[in-house]
């Protein structure tokens, strides 16, 4: 394997590719450090040193997608989370808008309107957003933050604060795609992976604390801290797994005639995804379980906001987190699977699944396949997001450290890691490399 790494910088367009992500990369968490302009800098310096952190609520998606930006308050606080809530609502459109699902089946042409569509939304969106946040943070309800870091409050810091924080979105947006024409990965979603991986020194640093004794004693011990090196290994393991856990559907293809062509028939496989929905459904608990928290904690009775502090960390929030954890790993794939349109082209195809006859029946067969596909998925889907709020409520482990042994954000790290693995991989095979798996030494020259 690290000859297969030295290896990726012998090939002049691969070594271009990297250094122009990792370029990139210095660019957003820059854009993550630059405060808003109006903004007491200093006052808000002293506020944020005496957070204790965000919590595993809507708040913490936002702050985990931005890298602290949030919390910081920067131009790059809305982070590139704008342009995935417009993708994941043009996504959803276009299983119910007509117009969409013929652009989608155009190939580029349909597939470059929609991301033209995608960017009009995100324009829409961070708009609200920005607005919402400059009236909040001169009014002193930005999460708590005082007042007073408004030097100038009034409808022009408004105005200030939605074109700062709209051209960051829009800039990360803009990087995100460059990264992934010109650099290596998927440019999106390695902008959110490198802002979960930039909270792991501040995760390190908490730790190292908890470790340290006080008065001779200490938070965690070194057996502790065994336990949580092998826990995070097998969950890794598991959560690698189940990433590229697939079942694969044998489909046969008969001879059919191509014009003047006899086309051979063969055997190919249609692959299944266990944990198709991927991230999602954690996103979508978590972002709707965040609001009622939210909006408790606004309310004028003690009891709405004593409810509203200890909900987060009580069995009811887990027990509601994993049921709809369960019903959005369904809601997707009903919404993105698609088993008709899929029996539809193997039958125009001339492919059928053994024993399963074309047409309805290969659609019902796809159908029940992925229920019980996705029934799996969303088990350890759901066993992988309750960990962390399991290891904060019960075993007391700081929010920022129990973050990366589950949720949301293991499961990002993992999926995007593996993707650019696959993609640097490729790269090495069509030059004549061996990957990752294998010892990187030149093949087809004797060697």
């Amino acid at each position: 394997m690290l000859s297969a790494f030295v290896n990726t910088f012998k090939i002049a367009e691969l070594r271009q590719r990297i250094l122009f992500t990792f370029g990139l990369i210095f660019i957003c968490r820059l854009i993550a450090a630059i405060p808003l302009p109006g903004v007491d800098a200093a006052a808000l310096r002293d506020f944020i040193a005496s957070q204790t952190g965000a919590d595993g609520g809507l708040v913490g998606i936002m702050d985990l997608f931005s890298g602290g930006a949030l919390l910081q308050c920067s131009i790059g606080t809305l982070g590139i989370m704008p342009y995935i809530s417009a993708s994941i609502i043009i996504q959803l459109m276009t299983a119910v808008i007509p117009h969409l699902e013929k652009l989608a089946r155009e190939g580029d042409v349909g597939r470059q309107k929609i991301t033209q569509y995608t960017r009009y939304l995100t324009v829409i969106i961070c708009s609200f957003q920005a607005i919402a946040m400059g009236a909040a943070l001169q009014g002193g309800g930005y999460f708590g933050i005082p007042a007073e870091i408004v030097r100038i409050p009034g409808l022009g810091f408004i105005l200030l604060t939605m074109l700062s924080l709209v051209t960051g979105s829009l800039l990360l947006m803009w990087i995100g795609e460059q990264m992934t024409d010109r650099g290596i990965g998927n440019g999106i979603s390695l902008i959110i992976t490198i802002n979960i991986i930039s909270r792991m020194p501040m995760a390190i640093s908490t730790l190292v604390d908890k470790l340290t004794p006080v008065d001779g004693i200490a938070e965690i011990t070194v057996f502790h801290l065994a336990f949580l090196i092998a826990l995070i290994f097998f969950v890794i393991l598991g959560v690698v797994a189940v990433t590229q856990a697939q079942q694969k559907i044998p489909v046969q293809f008969a001879k059919r005639m191509v014009g003047r062509k006899m086309m051979q028939g063969g055997t190919s496989h249609l692959p299944l995804r266990v944990n198709y929905s991927g991230v999602m459904p954690i996103i979508f608990a978590s972002a709707i379980l965040g609001i009622f928290p939210m909006i408790g904690a606004k309310l004028p009775w003690d009891a709405a906001k004593a409810w509203a502090s200890s909900f987060p960390t009580s069995g009811w929030y887990m027990f509601w987190f994993g049921i709809m954890i369960l019903f959005f790993s369904y809601f997707w794939v009903a919404t993105q699977f698609n088993p008709i349109q899929i029996a539809d082209d193997l039958k125009r195809r001339g492919g059928y699944i053994p024993g399963i006859r074309p047409g309805q029946p290969t659609a019902k067969f796809l159908d029940d396949s992925m229920s019980r596909l996705t029934l799996a998925g969303a088990v350890f889907l759901t066993a992988i997001a309750v960990m962390p709020y399991i290891m904060t409520s019960q075993f007391e482990i700081p929010w920022i450290v129990a973050s990366f042994f589950g949720g949301t954000s293991l499961l990002i790290i993992v999926g995007v890691m593996l993707d650019t693995m696959r993609q640097i991989e490729s790269h090495l095979l069509m030059r004549h490399y061996d990957g990752f798996l294998k010892k990187g030494k030149m093949r087809g020259r004797g060697k």
